[in-house]
């Protein structure tokens, strides 16, 4: 199949396939006289588990060590349970610092009980102010690193 039909089939955008061709988490595929890349169920199969991979927010580094393993079937998988074990943490520190924004949003939400004119509006004030940690404030943003490097 040519990369449109496994798009349809991965249920995956044509563009985000060849990023990962790019990335190296789909191999290299063969090539008709035309010059067009031939795919097959093995790269569906591959897409799809790339696909659960990022639904679990886990980042490219992660699913490549995680494709390592399933490449090699015989190997154990205590690396993999470690892999999810720091995942599970990573997410479990996401959450906290999630939390602590969502107070400081709501905080600055009291700031403007009611509408009023926007030059007298607490929150556009608060905003405006000197950069100062606001209380509970996040130390980074939410987003954060998962910390798996490529083994």
């Amino acid at each position: 199949m040519q990369i449109g039909e496994l798009a349809k089939r991965a249920y995956t955008q044509v563009e985000t396939i060849r990023y990962y061709e790019h990335a190296g988490l789909l191999p290299e595929t063969a090539r008709t006289e035309g010059n067009y890349r031939v795919y097959d169920d093995q790269h569906v199969e591959r897409l799809s588990f790339i696909r659960n991979c990022r639904g679990l927010d886990m980042s490219l580094n992660e699913i490549r060590v995680l494709l390592r393993f399933a490449d090699a079937p015989g190997a154990s998988c205590a690396g993999v349970d470690a892999l999810l074990d720091a995942h599970i943490a990573h997410v479990t520190r996401r959450i906290k610092t999630l939390q602590s924004l969502k107070r400081q949003l709501q905080r600055l939400r009291k700031a403007c009980p009611e509408a009023r004119e926007a030059r007298q509006c607490g929150i556009l004030n608060e905003l405006s102010a000197h950069v100062r940690p606001m209380p509970g404030a996040p130390a980074q943003h939410a987003g954060g690193t998962h910390g798996i490097r490529d083994a």
